[in-house]
């Protein structure tokens, strides 16, 4: 699937910063679009796109902290760039346990904000990437069998064929049946690919005992 245009969000309730970061990101190539407020983002419906979010931090009703804290309940896992002219150091400590990528105080180099958008931006991909792969192995193992789920946990474990169908009460012949369905239906050419796909999906295989 081709990447869209990644977009950055500005998130700041002041009229000239907004500007001067539009103007900034536009100059490099970047699409921008800015907000008055937090309560103005999260009515807009955006955040599931590519991109990041230059969050201030104090705002009136609803802060940039504040609003960090809406978008990780809400499942929106855009990256964002926090920026403040009255910063503390406890803010910052909170905003980067939080998960933010960067903190950056007012006036800031305005090279050191565009690395900061890079950075962001790149993360989202990889984010966005990563979870398209564990969903496409998450429907690949829907399409198993509960027996067929039962012989690809064992196999992910290590355990052969004829030690499979020890645990399983059932004929060797049978779970090399059931083992190549697997391996077709998960469009593996191998155990370690196998083995791949379910660390991708965070599933664990059966304990050998």
């Amino acid at each position: 699937m081709k990447d869209a245009k990644p977009v950055v969000f500005i998130v700041d309730d002041d009229p000239s910063v907004r500007k001067s970061l539009e103007r900034l990101l536009q100059s490099v190539g970047l699409s921008a679009k800015s907000f008055d407020s937090a309560a103005q983002f999260l009515q807009s419906g955006h955040g599931q796109e590519t991109g990041c979010l230059i969050l201030d931090v104090r705002m009136p009703e609803i802060s940039g902290l504040e609003l960090q804290e809406k978008l990780a309940r809400a499942g929106i896992l855009l990256p964002i760039i926090f920026i403040s002219g009255h910063g503390t150091i406890p803010m910052s400590v909170r905003a980067m346990k939080a998960g933010a990528m960067d903190f950056l105080l007012k006036p800031f180099d305005e090279q050191d904000l565009l690395d900061a958008v890079y950075r962001a931006i790149e993360r989202c991909r990889q984010g966005r990437a990563q979870r398209e792969e564990f969903k496409e192995v998450e429907d690949k193992i829907r399409t198993l069998t509960p027996k067929e789920h039962e012989v690809f946990l064992w196999v992910i474990a290590g355990l052969p064929n004829k030690n499979i169908a020890d645990k399983l009460d059932t004929a060797e012949k049978t779970v090399k049946v059931h083992r190549a369905s697997v391996m077709k239906k998960m469009g593996a050419q191998s155990v370690a690919d196998l083995v791949r796909m379910a660390d991708r999906a965070g599933i664990q295989p059966s304990p050998v005992k």
